[in-house]
């Protein structure tokens, strides 16, 4: 598989309910993470927004495994992106409100996006592989 490697942010995805609570979530820790609630924010203003039943199934959403390379370190990480009080690090769970996880958000499989760490420094993250939580059917 071919990853790109943009040099501008690519296109991301949500799901419509899932971008209204992430833009509240975001606002609600802006004085204690200022940096994570703007990057959020961010991506959140430019996303194509997507009801649950159409976001396409290769969109990195809420409680989406996702795999992943650093490519700073060259490490493979397999986690799931969770809300902060299902963040879990030993378990693989990691929080939307994290830089690694307001960067993954959205993303499509094959894309990759430059993205600030905790320190500033900008890093490559490259999605690899992505599985959706199942969706109730539809009514």
């Amino acid at each position: 598989m071919t990853i790109r490697r943009p040099r501008r942010r690519p296109s991301i995805h949500m799901i419509d309910r899932e971008a209204d609570a992430l833009a509240d979530l975001a606002v609600s820790v802006e004085r204690r993470l200022p940096q994570v609630s703007a990057l959020l924010i961010d991506e959140i203003s430019r996303a194509t927004v997507h009801s649950a039943a159409e976001i396409p199934r290769d969109i990195v959403t809420m409680s989406s495994q996702v795999d992943f390379i650093d490519e700073a370190s060259g490490a493979t990480r397999s986690v799931q992106l969770v809300y902060p009080h299902e963040a879990d690090i030993d378990a693989g769970r990691i929080s939307i409100l994290t830089p690694i996880g307001a960067g993954l958000i959205g993303l499509r499989r094959g894309q990759s996006i430059r993205w600030p760490d905790r320190d500033g420094r900008e890093r490559a993250l490259s999605v690899i592989a992505v599985a959706q939580p199942p969706r109730p059917a539809a009514a």
